[in-house]
């Protein structure tokens, strides 16, 4: 069963007196319950899709049916609802600096109107679920990236999501600290049956943990399906091009290794 579908969606930018498609006509379904992945060279629109698909960006044209509604004709009170149902991390954490952890994933719960003895409660829970239970009272500036990350993924648990959008959450992150933070979504998923679309330019994360992928070139939706056929046998230019790169760059790997 589909829990996201993009209908048709393109996204124009107006600027400096021209127009930017960022996307065109694309569309797909994230079934409920997997880890669907969304891959392309820089520029291809992504970030743009992903924001899409909680409507912080809004389509040019098109719809977007979550969990059997279309976000584009509620109102601003159901989108805020709805929202909640929709979890975002970021590449660079978005973390309250003026917060501990603690506070940090108490505060979507705070706003939700959750007591604060309840939702301290809960937030301690959620960081003994990502590993930082003993990080509570120490502040962003103090922590590692993967510690960040790890919070932030707290944090966006403490909304009790039904889907979880990551917009190149492991970008900012060294290849150990990734394939950490990796392991922690895919046992999230796991556990708690949370819908995971992951935003990525790193075939190495695709390849990881997702279940199926799109590939996107300039806006457009080059090929869908299950990781293993796409990128064994693609059918795209997009996705043979991104092939073609992990390759050359696991030869320089590997020339380097050898000085």
């Amino acid at each position: 069963m589909s829990i996201i579908e993009i209908k048709n969606v393109t996204k124009t930018f107006d600027a400096n007196k021209s127009s930017v498609h960022a996307l065109s006509d694309v569309s797909l379904s994230v079934e409920e319950g997997e880890i669907f992945g969304v891959i392309g060279l820089s520029g291809a629109g992504k970030s743009t899709l992903v924001r899409c698909m909680n409507l912080l960006e809004k389509p040019t044209g098109g719809e977007v049916w979550v969990d059997g509604k279309n976000l584009m004709s509620l109102s601003e009170k159901e989108l805020r609802l709805m929202r909640r149902e929709i979890g975002m991390i970021f590449q660079h954490f978005n973390l309250l600096m003026q917060r501990n952890v603690l506070d940090n994933v108490c505060f979507p719960m705070e706003i939700a109107g959750v007591k604060k003895r309840e939702a301290r409660e809960k937030a301690m829970n959620y960081l003994k679920i990502v590993g930082l239970e003993e990080k509570a009272k120490a502040y962003p500036v103090q922590l590692s990236g993967g510690q960040k990350q790890r919070v932030a993924i707290a944090r966006t648990l403490a909304s009790n999501p039904r889907i979880i959008l990551c917009d190149e959450a492991t970008s900012a992150l060294d290849p150990q600290t990734t394939g950490t933070i990796l392991a922690l979504l895919k046992q999230i998923n796991k556990d708690y049956g949370i819908t995971v679309v992951v935003i990525t330019h790193e075939m190495r994360v695709v390849e990881e943990i997702c279940d199926r992928v799109a590939v996107l070139n300039l806006g457009e939706l080059a090929e869908i399906g299950p990781v293993e056929e796409v990128f064994r046998h693609p059918k795209s230019n997009a996705a043979k091009s991104l092939l073609l790169e992990r390759k050359i760059s696991q030869m320089g790997v590997n020339a380097a290794d050898g000085i």
